[in-house]
């Protein structure tokens, strides 16, 4: 006899388990309980009875014409039967003849009945479960439980699904979202709702929980989703069971009406001196009766196993929507799933729907960002973001968020910002409470996503005058930055052009009616028609094209405002003759380009308001004599070039002010730069000049004079005729020494005299002590 507890390993699992045990599966669980109660009911009795007993029959007399020929009878004496018959058998003869009986004369279906009940049983025990044992389905269900059961007992769950609740009761304050941008162009943007007001806190410990259970069931949907073994799994030991179900309900049929009380034996080994015996099985009685409830057990398991094959092909158990959950909830951000993640869901949901209601709430991005939003309120409070208050170079108070979940709430206490950085946030909502920071004017958004709620929008629009935007895609450009209506300068770097095609964010450019000041860094082959709309107000364009050539700037000359134009890293050969056209520009920057030649200044006459022109890190060879129609040209940068000499057309421009011909070729200066006279910065290191010109210091104005890197070889006593000058940079040279007329330099001092320190100690103590305290004064 098998005790009951050593079958109990086929049915053993965890009991978190029954979460994923249909009420069909249940119902099979206790219909093989019921059939190994059979099997062992059965198995007691043929243990604890005779099996059979058996008697022979008189020499002469066949058992089975006595009873189906009674022809043969009517002849033979049967006083025999009446009188009793003597065998002469002792008992271990009997118990012979009954065991040879019993295994030659019984079928084998009423021998081995209760072992088959067994046999069976312990195979449909072990396919119902063998889902829940084989290695590549039992851990992830094992993970799916554990999961799932932190997140039934996560705080953050009841809180979330009480603040939908709570929502729902309240007036909601709607988001300008980055899908909406019809409407963020018109009064009423709408989006995703978020009211902080509701959330109740966490502490701290609570908060770190549930922040990671959102990394767990994320990284465990990604998992799931890939394949759908456990839905295969499944399908497979139910079609194992069906068949097997089926076989053992045909083949029982068959059987049972040929187990019969009455048996004929013949002892073919004459062992006992008779030929025929009557037998009877004392157990076919009961055998039958236990079938039947076998067979009642069968015909219900079967049905179960139809029914569950059923479920499985008609429902698309690979899919699993969300819908009604997003709609009782609110949170229109959960995904529907698929795979063994949507087949695990669909099991849960036949036990209890409730419970992937509340899985739920760790599939949405919303109820995760409120989550962050309370462990960043924890995390950063006043005190400490007042820490990372900065004053800028533009000596504005600046704050500087990097790499958060969020904008943490004691931001918007902070009144003194000035200037408000985010980079690198995603799903980041500027709540109304922005409105409390009116001297805020400049906004940075870099490589976020970014929502506005419509109080905090109309305040932008207000009072906005800076926002500098950094993204991937044009795309990701939040829309409402274009209906900032009082928005003057506007900063776009990203890739606004794919395969041939301007990015339509562009043409929203002309919604911006105070725009003066517009600075891309992108890749455009053409100037966007949408930035020829802003020509009446357009001061200063500022393209920065990452090294991807402009091909057409003929329609430049529209911008008649421009006052000034930067063309940088734009792959420019040669300078756009449509920018001549441009009569109120001020400042013109070719920086970064491939611009070998200058010929194009020739028609530079119309160019009257031109005070800075800058054709640095380009491949210049040459200054063109035209130069010299800039007449009011201030400043001039050919630095970082290829040119060898500096023509006497430069030295026209009388009211230049600032000179910067470093990393050229240059061997000699002219003694024409005497006609310099308003020069104050003059630039030429990195170059081959070996003297100085003694007209050089008559340019009395100098303040700077940069001549590092060259071969200069002796520096003129006349620099003492420099009194204004407030920087001289000497290093790398050939010098020996140093002259004492250094010390009629009254604004030079000794931090700002550049050289090595020992030709610096050249100069007699005397000067060295008056150049230190024009320092230290």
């Amino acid at each position: 006899m098998i005790p009951v507890t050593e079958l109990s390993y086929f049915g053993e699992q965890d009991p978190a388990f029954k979460i994923l045990k249909p009420w069909w599966d249940v119902f099979a669980e206790y219909l093989t309980l019921l059939m190994v109660l059979v099997s062992m009911f059965g198995g007691a009795l043929q243990v604890s009875s005779e099996q059979i007993l058996c008697i022979p029959v008189p020499e002469g007399l066949s058992i089975r014409e006595r009873q189906w020929n009674h022809s043969v009878l009517e002849g033979l004496n049967l006083n025999v039967f009446a009188a009793g018959f003597q065998t002469g058998l002792d008992v271990q003869q009997y118990y012979l003849i009954n065991q040879w009986c019993y295994d030659n004369a019984v079928i084998w279906f009423s021998k081995y009945f209760p072992y088959l009940v067994l046999l069976h049983s312990l195979i449909f025990l072990i396919s119902s479960n063998f889902w829940f044992k084989f290695p590549g389905t039992s851990s992830k269900i094992e993970h799916f439980i554990t999961v799932l059961g932190k997140c039934l007992d996560s705080p953050w769950t009841t809180k979330a699904l009480s603040e939908t609740v709570y929502e729902e009761s309240t007036p909601r304050i709607p988001i300008v979202s980055e899908s909406s941008i019809d409407q963020s162009l018109s009064s009423s943007a709408g989006g995703i709702i978020v009211d902080n007001s509701s959330v109740k806190i966490l502490d701290k410990k609570e908060g770190e929980q549930a922040k990671s259970l959102f990394e767990k069931v994320k990284k465990f949907r990604l998992h799931t989703e890939e394949g759908d073994i456990l839905y295969t799994m499944y399908l497979n030991q139910t079609v194992v069971r069906t068949v097997q179900s089926v076989v053992i309900l045909v083949y029982i049929s068959i059987f049972i009406p040929q187990m019969c009380n009455n048996i004929h034996c013949v002892d073919a080994l004459h062992i006992t001196g008779f030929t025929d015996f009557f037998c009877i099985h004392g157990l076919w009685r009961m055998f039958r009766m236990l079938s039947l409830v076998y067979i009642t057990a069968i015909v219900l398991y079967s049905c179960t196993c139809l029914y569950t094959l059923h479920w499985i092909l008609y429902y698309k158990l690979k899919e699993y929507s969300f819908e009604n959950v997003r709609v009782e909830t609110g949170m229109d951000d959960i995904p529907d799933v698929r795979n063994d993640f949507a087949f695990l869901l669909h099991l849960i949901d036949q036990y209890d729907k409730l419970y992937a209601r509340k899985f739920a709430v760790f599939l949405s991005d919303v109820s995760e960002n409120k989550l962050l939003q309370l462990n960043l309120n924890h995390e950063w409070t006043q005190e400490r973001l007042k820490q990372r208050l900065i004053t800028n170079r533009e000596n504005k108070v600046e704050m500087h968020l990097f790499m958060m979940p969020g904008i943490p709430i004691q931001v918007y206490d902070l009144t003194e910002i000035e200037v408000l950085k985010l980079e690198l946030i995603k799903g980041v909502a500027i709540s109304a409470a922005i409105s409390n920071l009116k001297m805020m004017k400049e906004m940075w958004l870099y490589n976020c996503s970014v929502k506005v709620e419509r109080q905090a929008l109309l305040f932008l629009k207000e009072n906005l005058i800076t926002l500098r935007v950094r993204f991937g895609i044009a795309d990701e450009i939040p829309p409402w930055i274009f209906t900032l209506k009082s928005l003057r300068e506007l900063y776009i770097e990203g890739q606004l052009q794919t395969d041939s095609k301007i990015s339509t964010a562009l043409q929203m450019f002309r919604e911006l009616p105070k725009i003066d000041t517009l600075h891309l860094k992108t890749n455009i082959t053409k100037l966007p028609t949408a930035i020829l709309d802003m020509a009446a107000h357009l001061l200063c364009l500022i393209i920065h094209n990452e090294g991807v050539k402009i091909t057409s700037l003929a329609n430049i000359k529209k911008l008649f405002c421009l006052t000034l134009l930067r063309l940088l890293h734009c792959n420019l050969e040669r300078i756009p003759s449509a920018i001549f056209s441009l009569t109120n520009l001020q400042e013109l920057d070719l920086k970064d380009n491939k611009l070998s030649s200058t010929e194009e200044l020739a028609s530079c006459q119309n160019l009257q308001k031109l005070i800075c022109l800058r054709l640095w890190h380009n491949n210049i060879t040459s200054i063109p004599v035209h130069i010299a129609k800039i007449a009011k040209l201030e400043m001039l940068y050919l630095n970082k070039n290829k040119i060898e000499f500096l023509p006497p057309s430069l030295f026209k421009l009388t009211k230049l002010l600032f000179l910067d011909v470093s990393h050229n070729h240059i061997s000699k200066i002219p003694s024409d730069i005497d006609q310099l006279a308003e020069l104050q910065h003059f630039a030429i290191e990195c170059n081959k000049v070996t003297e100085l010109p003694e007209n050089l210091f008559s340019c009395t104005k100098l303040r700077v004079l940069n001549i590092s890197h060259n071969n200069l070889t002796c520096l003129s006593p006349s620099i003492g005729h420099l009194r204004q000058l407030q920087l001289l940079d000497l290093k790398v040279n050939k010098l020996d020494k140093l002259p004492v007329e250094l010390g009629q330099c009254v604004c030079l001092r000794k931090n700002q005299l550049i050289v090595e320190d020992d030709i610096y100690k050249t100069l007699p103590l005397e000067v060295r002590e008056q150049i230190t305290n024009i320092a230290s004064s």
